[in-house]
C-alpha cells in the first residue's frame, strides 16, 4: 500500500509542490492556459532530473569535460556534457513546466525577423542609461540553443554566443537561463532569464566596462518595471544595482524587452566603494533557507549552505561572517549598536530594511530572509546590498502571509512542520482520501524512527525546535520549502518553518513586520534598539515622502511605457498581455476586485494605486508619523 501511495501522488506532489511554492499559483491563477490546457500542468511537467542540488546550489561540471582546459566547453565538449547531463536525468531545477500557460496569452509564439542594421545604435550611451533602449542580438551555433540551455540550467556550463551590440560583435559570450521559479515557471518557448557573460573565453572582453548582463523576464512583473524602478530608488538612498530595459534578438528573431540589472561584481565594487577589494556573498533565494543572519555556532559548513562566496573560498572571510552573526544575535540590544559599528555599515542596512519593506519586495528579507548580497570590504566592515527586486510594488500577499485567524490573516492553509513527508497544504491538493492519509501517517511513523537513527543528538534537537514553534514559523502561513529544491529525498537543509512573517496584508504591511521573527535578526535585533528602530522609521518616512510621491514617480513611469510600450506590444513571447502592461503602468489609479485583478496580490492595483495607497498607509502609521525623517 506505501508502494501505491507514493507511485498516484509522486508525480502530482513534485508539481504540486512547486505550485505552491509560487505565489501565482495561489494568488494569480492563469487566465489562459498555455500547453496543457487552462491552468493544467500540460505535457512535459518539470523536464528530467528533478529539483536538482539542495539551495539552488550550482553542479560543477565544466572541468569534468573541459578537455582542451580553456575554462570554456566548445562544441564537442558541450556533446559530451549533454548526453551525461540527460544520462543522469539532467541537472538543476529539471526542465520547464509544460502548463499553467501564460496570463493573458497562450504562451510564447516566434517573433519577428530582426537584424543589426535594422535598429538604432547607441554607442556614445552609458550602458545603464535609462532613456536608451538598445537592441542585444545574440547568434547561438545552434538551431536548438533553448533546449541546450536548458539541460545545462543549473550547472556551471555557458554556451557560447555571438553576441552584437551598438553594431560590434563579441565573440564568445557565455549565455546561460538564470532564475529558479523564474525560470522553473514558465514552459520551454516563453521568455525566460538570461544571464550572459563577456569574459567566458576571454576574461578582457567587456561591453562598455561590464562584464555581465543579466536579463530578467518579467515573471510576476506585468509592469516590467519592478527591478528599473526599485533601483531608480534605492539608488539615491544606498549601493543598488543599476538597471534599465534592452531588446534581444536570438538567432535573427525578435524575444522581446527584458530589464537588463547590473551584476553584483567588482565593477559594482568599484563604483561604489571605489575599491575591488573584499569579499563576497550571493544569499541565494530559498524561502525558509535561513540565510538571515541567524547564528548557527562556529561551523563554516552551516552557513555554507546559506550564503554563496564568490571567488577563491577565504577562511578570514567565513570567520568574520560568523562573528558578525554571534555579535548580530547574542549582543543585548543596549550593546549592539557599539558592537556593531565596527563590523556592519548600520545605516546602510536600515536603508536596505526600509526600502524592503516600504516598497513590499516580496522577493524580500522581511519575508524570507534571502535574496539580497553581502559585501566584506577591505576594512573589515559589511555592507548589505540589495538583490532580486523583480516584485516589489505590490500587495503584500501570498504563501507565508500567515495562517487564517494569526498574525497577518492569510490563507486559511495549515503550514507544514520540518520533517512532513506530504507538507498539509499539498494533501489538501492531491484531495487525498482517509484511508490514504492514515496509510502516509504509517509511513511518516516509520520515517520519523528512521530518523532517529540517521541524526546526530544535536541534529535532533535542531529539528525538535522547530517543530515546536509550529508550522508556519512567526505568522503561522505558508510558504515554500527551506533551502530550495534538493535532490531526490529531501528538499535542502532544514529550515525555520515555512511561514513568513504576519504584520498585515496588501499596502498596509507593517513597517515594523518582523521585529519578533528570530530567523531575521537585521530586523528583530538591530531595530529592538530604540535609536536605530527611530532611524529606520525616519527612512520609511523620506521613501513614503519622496519615493512614493506619483508627481515625482508618475514621469518616471511614463518616461519608461513610453520607451519601451512598442517592443512590448510587438513581443511574441511575453508572459503577460499588452493590455496588463498598458493597465499597470497607467496613470490613472486602477484597482480591481479581490481576485480578479490584472495585476499582482490579492487584487489588482497598478504602479499608480500602489504608491498612492502605500504612501497614504504609511504617512498615517502611527510610528511612521513620530518619525523625524
Amino acid at each position: 500500500m506505501h508502494q501505491k501511495v507514493f507511485a498516484v501522488t509522486a508525480g502530482v506532489f513534485a508539481a504540486a509542490l512547486v505550485a505552491c511554492c509560487a505565489p501565482s499559483a495561489w494568488s494569480q491563477p492563469p487566465d489562459k492556459g498555455g500547453k496543457g490546457g487552462k491552468g493544467g500542468f500540460g505535457p512535459g511537467g518539470f523536464g528530467p532530473g528533478g529539483f536538482g542540488p539542495p539551495g539552488g546550489e550550482t553542479r560543477k561540471i565544466l572541468d569534468e569535460f573541459d578537455t582542451n582546459k580553456d575554462g570554456w566547453l566548445n562544441a564537442e565538449e558541450r556533446r559530451a556534457a549533454r548526453a551525461a547531463a540527460k544520462k543522469g536525468g539532467g541537472f538543476g531545477f529539471g526542465g520547464p513546466m509544460g502548463g499553467f500557460g501564460m496570463k493573458g496569452g497562450e504562451g510564447g509564439k516566434p517573433g519577428p525577423k530582426v537584424t543589426p542594421a535594422e535598429v538604432a545604435n547607441y554607442p556614445e550611451a552609458k550602458l545603464y542609461d535609462p532613456a536608451v533602449l538598445r537592441t542585444v542580438f545574440i547568434d547561438f551555433e545552434s538551431a536548438d540553443w533553448e533546449a541546450e540551455l536548458q539541460d545545462f540550467h543549473g550547472t556551471d556550463v555557458d554556451v557560447p554566443a555571438t553576441v552584437t551590440v551598438d553594431g560590434k560583435k563579441y565573440p564568445n559570450v557565455g549565455v546561460r537561463f538564470r532564475g529558479m521559479s523564474s525560470y522553473g515557471m514558465v514552459p520551454a518557448g516563453s521568455k525566460r532569464s538570461l544571464n550572459l557573460s563577456f569574459g567566458t573565453a576571454d576574461d578582457k572582453q567587456r561591453l562598455y566596462g561590464y562584464k555581465t548582463l543579466n536579463l530578467l523576464n518579467g515573471h510576476e512583473d506585468p509592469a516590467l518595471m519592478s527591478t528599473v524602478l526599485y533601483s531608480h530608488i534605492a539608488n539615491r538612498y544606498t549601493p543598488t544595482p543599476k538597471a534599465n530595459f534592452v531588446k534581444v534578438v536570438i538567432n535573427g528573431e525578435y524575444w522581446g524587452v527584458y530589464p537588463n540589472v547590473q551584476q553584483f561584481d567588482k565593477v559594482f565594487l568599484a563604483e561604489h566603494f571605489k575599491t575591488t577589494k573584499g569579499t563576497r556573498w550571493k544569499v541565494r533565494g530559498s524561502p525558509g533557507g535561513r540565510g538571515g543572519l541567524e547564528y548557527f555556532g562556529e561551523d563554516v559548513a552551516a552557513y555554507k549552505r546559506a550564503f554563496e562566496m564568490k571567488g577563491q573560498d577565504n577562511e578570514a572571510a567565513w570567520k568574520a561572517l560568523i562573528n558578525l552573526c554571534k555579535v548580530l544575535n547574542q549582543t543585548p540590544a543596549d550593546q549592539l549598536e557599539a558592537a556593531l559599528k565596527p563590523i556592519l555599515d548600520i545605516d546602510s542596512v536600515l536603508w536596505f530594511l526600509a526600502l524592503d519593506a516600504t516598497l513590499i519586495n516580496c522577493d524580500g528579507y522581511w519575508i524570507r530572509s534571502s535574496d539580497y548580497s553581502l559585501y566584506l570590504d577591505d576594512k573589515g566592515r559589511f555592507h548589505v546590498i540589495p538583490h532580486d527586486m523583480n516584485e516589489a510594488f505590490r500587495p503584500a500577499s501570498g504563501p507565508g502571509m500567515g495562517g487564517m485567524g494569526g498574525p497577518g490573516g492569510g490563507f486559511g492553509v495549515p503550514g507544514p512542520a520540518p520533517g512532513d513527508l506530504i507538507p498539509p497544504p499539498v494533501q489538501m491538493m492531491l484531495q487525498l482520501t482517509d484511508e490514504q492519509k492514515k496509510q502516509l501517517a504509517d509511513i511518516q511513523k516509520e520515517v520519523d524512527q528512521k530518523l532517529e537513527k540517521v541524526l546526530t543528538a544535536e541534529q535532533k534537537k535542531s529539528l525538535q525546535e522547530m517543530k515546536d514553534r509550529g508550522p508556519g514559523g512567526p505568522g503561522g502561513g505558508f510558504g515554500p520549502p527551506p533551502g530550495g529544491f534538493g535532490p531526490p529525498g529531501g528538499f535542502g537543509p532544514p529550515g525555520g518553518g515555512f511561514g513568513g512573517p504576519g504584520g498585515g496584508l496588501g499596502v498596509e504591511l507593517d513597517p515594523l513586520v518582523g521585529l519578533n521573527d528570530t530567523s531575521k535578526p537585521l530586523r528583530s535585533k538591530i531595530l529592538a534598539v530604540p535609536a536605530l528602530k527611530a532611524k529606520y522609521l525616519a527612512h520609511v518616512k523620506t521613501i513614503a515622502q519622496d519615493a512614493l510621491d506619483w508627481k515625482k514617480l508618475g514621469p518616471v513611469v511614463t518616461q519608461y511605457r513610453k520607451l519601451v510600450e512598442k517592443d512590448v506590444e510587438a513581443d511574441t513571447r511575453k508572459l503577460d498581455s499588452f493590455a496588463d502592461f498598458k493597465k499597470n503602468t497607467d496613470d490613472a489609479p486602477l484597482v480591481t476586485a479581490p481576485g480578479g485583478g490584472f495585476g499582482r496580490g490579492p487584487q489588482g492595483m497598478n504602479l499608480r494605486a500602489f504608491a498612492e495607497q502605500r504612501q497614504k498607509y504609511l504617512l498615517n502609521n502611527a510610528e511612521v508619523k513620530k518619525a523625524a525623517p
